[in-house]
């Protein structure tokens, strides 16, 4: 059965496949014991590396235990695979692509989003408009569909009050919670405003901020 390029699951794994050189697929693929057929094409070898990868893992959508929920990496294996986490319209644009097999577009996204300047050399003549939309896709601000936004990355210094603070500013807050990282000294949570154009202002203006901590602040609508 072929895959079905809309799985979530296939599309994280594809997006850490996709960088790779047909040099470094063929050799993963050849440690498996399985030998790409040589007149096939990179990305299809690309695609049989994703599902043999998929198979061996038990991953393979249709299995039984086989899709799961995905779950935000905590290392992007690709400047395509953080884009697609935290650039909502771009991924709306690749799962478009993707649902109508639509593989060339797909590869000139992955190639323009991975290495820019490579790809406006193969693909800026014929593709301009694409890598137009694309462009448009990447700085296009998160949808905001509730006055309720989750939030991280403030700086864990910052103090709970502060950061409530900085949220009033923009407009009333009615519900507001937030708690240190484990893991890192930043703060998360979930503020909720009076109004749904508060939420927007909040997205706006800081979402994808750099607050000097490595990490870029992550605003979206819940």
């Amino acid at each position: 059965m072929a895959m079905d390029y809309n799985d979530p699951v296939v599309a994280e794994e594809f997006g850490k496949v996709q960088p790779m050189s047909f040099e470094e697929v063929e050799e993963e693929l050849n440690s498996k014991g399985i030998l790409a057929p040589p007149m096939m094409n990179e990305m299809d070898v690309k695609l049989m590396l994703v599902e043999v990868r998929l198979r061996l893992s038990g991953r393979m959508p249709g299995n039984s235990g086989g899709s799961t929920p995905r779950k935000k990496p905590d290392k992007f294996a690709s400047k395509l695979e953080e884009a697609l986490w935290t650039k909502p319209a771009l991924k709306e644009l690749y799962d478009g692509f993707r649902s109508r097999e639509d593989i060339n577009s797909m590869n000139v996204v992955a190639e323009y989003v991975n290495a820019k300047e490579m790809a406006i050399t193969r693909y800026g003549k014929d593709y301009a408009d694409l890598i137009k939309s694309v462009d448009e896709a990447l700085t296009a601000p998160p949808p905001v569909k509730s006055p309720t936004l989750s939030f991280s990355g403030f700086p864990a210094n910052m103090g709970e009050e502060a950061c409530k603070m900085t949220f009033a500013a923009l407009g009333e807050v009615v519900e507001f919670e937030c708690a240190a990282s484990d893991e890192l000294p930043i703060l998360s949570g979930k503020v909720t405003f009076e109004d749904i154009e508060a939420a927007k202002k909040a997205v706006a203006q800081y979402d994808g901020m750099d607050m000097g901590m490595g990490t870029a602040l992550e605003i979206a609508s819940v």
